[in-house]
Order: C-alpha cells, then sequence, then structure tokens
C-alpha cells in the first residue's frame, strides 16, 4: 500500500493475495483474483490457499456454466469461489467475445461512477480530499468511527464542500444507537449520501429507527454475509445494500442479491476489497452490469504502489472498452 487503509476494523499497509489463471483447452485464458480479507467476512489467506489448491487440482474441467455450478459447494471460502468464478466468467466472456459485464447483462453500461476513497479524518485528510476535488469526484467516501465521535463531527461540520459534492460516511459498525442516532442528527445540515453500518450490533429493530431519523439512506455491508445472512433483503430496514464480490462469494451472487434489493425498494453499491487490477476490473464490471446511475465503490487502486492508469478514474469516472472481450487483462 502506498499509505496505510484505516478503518474500524483495522489498518492496512500490505494486501495479500491470489492470481488465479484457467485455460481452455483452445487456449482462451480466464483470470480471477482471490484476496481474502478475514475482518470483511472472508477465510483466512491460509485456508484460501489451502482450498485454491485444492480445487485446482481436481477440477476435472468441462463447459464453464457446468464448472460454475460445482461452485456452490464453497460456501465456506467466498474469496475463493469469487476467484474461480471470475476466471470462469472471463473465459466465457472471451469466448463470445464481448465485455464479461456485456456477458453478464447485455444492457451493461460503459462507464461506471466512482466515489473517492479518502480514508478517515487524520490529519492527512484535507490533502486527500483536495486532490478528490481536483481529480474531479462528486462523492467523498469517509472512514468514521476512529476518533472519539464529537470530535469525528466537528470535523464533519468544518469542512468546505463545493456545491454538488456529498459524503458517504462509513463506520464500520463503530457506535453503540445513541452514538449512531448523534451522528444522524449531527449530520442532517450536512451533504450526507449515507451512513454506512453504524452500529456496533446490527439490530433490525433498531436500524429501522435510525432509518426513520436519517434524512440519508442507511446502509448495510459487512452485516450482509455475517448477522444478516439468511435474512430476505425484503425484511432488511435500510435503503441501501453495500456489496463485495470477494466477501459475497461471486460476481452473480453481488447482481442475484442487488436484483432482489431493488424490487424491495433497495439500492446497491458495489465496492472492491483493495484488490489489485484483476479483482477490481472484475468488481468494475459487477458495477456495470448493475447501471443504477450510483458512484461504486471502486476507486482504491489509488492506494496501492504502482496503480494500474486504466483504474485511476477520471473525472470520477471509469470507463470499460465496449470492443475488449472479457476483462481488460492481457
Amino acid at each position: 500500500m502506498r499509505r496505510a487503509w484505516r478503518s474500524a476494523q483495522g489498518s492496512q499497509s500490505v494486501r495479500c493475495g491470489y492470481l488465479l489463471r484457467l485455460e481452455t483447452g483452445e487456449g482462451i485464458r480466464g483470470y480471477g483474483e482471490c484476496a481474502p480479507l478475514p475482518e470483511a467476512g472472508t477465510e483466512t489467506p491460509a485456508e484460501a490457499a489451502s482450498a485454491l489448491q485444492a480445487i485446482v487440482s481436481d477440477c476435472g474441467g468441462g463447459p464453464v456454466a457446468a464448472v460454475i455450478a460445482r461452485l456452490e459447494a464453497l460456501s465456506g471460502t467466498p474469496a475463493v469461489r469469487c476467484a474461480l468464478e471470475t476466471a470462469l466468467l472471463d473465459i466465457g466472456a472471451r469466448q463470445q467475445g464481448m465485455p464479461l459485464s456485456r456477458w453478464l447483462v447485455r444492457d451493461a453500461a460503459e462507464r461506471v461512477a466512482v466515489n473517492a476513497a479518502c480514508g478517515c479524518l487524520d490529519e492527512g485528510f484535507a490533502a486527500r480530499l483536495a486532490e478528490a476535488m481536483v481529480k474531479g469526484y462528486r462523492v467523498i467516501k469517509i472512514k468514521m468511527g476512529l476518533f472519539p465521535l464529537d470530535e469525528e463531527l466537528q470535523r464533519l461540520q468544518r469542512l468546505q464542500l463545493p456545491d454538488g459534492v456529498n459524503l458517504r460516511l462509513d463506520a464500520n459498525q463503530a457506535w453503540s444507537f445513541d452514538q449512531a442516532l448523534q451522528a444522524i442528527e449531527a449530520c442532517s445540515p450536512i451533504p450526507v449520501e449515507s451512513l454506512e453500518e453504524p452500529l456496533q450490533v446490527p439490530d433490525l429493530a433498531l436500524l429501522r429507527v435510525l432509518q426513520q431519523q436519517a434524512p440519508f439512506p442507511l446502509a448495510l455491508d459487512e452485516s450482509l454475509t455475517d448477522r444478516f445472512v439468511d435474512t430476505p433483503v425484503e425484511e432488511l430496514p435500510v435503503q441501501r445494500l453495500v456489496m463485495k464480490p470477494t466477501t459475497m462469494g461471486g460476481m452473480c451472487r453481488v447482481i442475484k442479491r442487488a436484483r432482489q434489493a431493488k424490487r424491495a425498494g433497495i439500492d446497491t453499491v458495489v465496492t472492491s476489497t483493495l484488490e489489485t487490477s484483476v479483482g477490481l476490473w472484475a468488481v468494475v464490471h459487477v458495477a456495470a452490469a448493475l447501471d443504477n446511475q450510483l458512484a461504486h465503490g471502486i476507486g482504491t487502486m489509488e492506494w496501492l504502489e504502482n496503480p494500474d492508469p486504466a483504474l485511476c478514474p477520471r473525472r470520477g469516472v471509469l470507463d470499460i472498452d465496449p470492443l475488449a472481450a472479457g476483462l481488460p487483462l492481457p
């Protein structure tokens, strides 16, 4: 990492994972990235390595759709499942000569809006915010819950933002109910676009009360694969879901649940888990498949050393080449 990625769950300065390449008998290659992040709800890197080795050694081959169907057995290793599914889908899209997003959804978007990942309200935040403004971002994501709440709220209220720029706050389950209510009340006059995972112990009844009080969407992320993994989407009392293919177990699961959420009147944002180019391109294509006009959490490439320029948004947007087959990788 170029600089430490800090949240209420901890700090990351090095990102570890595995790159996967599958190849057909005709020489068509598909790529996937296994980027386990246990604090976000995945298996450990060691568990991922063991599962990848076992699965790849016993893959058995077959048509892409048939091999994807066998991935259902990987419920305990979502990062591994995501990597394998991505590589298989990449092969399928390359076989059809179309971008992966278009193979998933025929009318997928060619441009995806991105929020700026500005980290927490530490001493370097002002410089990161200024850089994001220069680059044309319209949605700024801030990690909350790392400092005393009163201090964080005061820093938020002092921010000078141009018209049309909104804040996306992520508390990473750092607050009690009373603290979350205090934050919502303090943020009412601030251009907050959403507030993610406000409660230390997510509870449907308490979230319903908070959403009723909030003039902006509340969002669930980590709790979707933990506390509420078996909760029907229509019973979730929030206005937004935040989903990561790595923690959900793949792109198709995200798209399926996003469609269920849309029918229930709930928006969906997809985000990265600090993947490298292979994994992040997959998340971009999921966002394009959703085509919901929201800014997605895929502006994390610049936090890594030697970032891929094609994944560094311009004016807060990433473009997908409509002529490139599969993921845009070698």
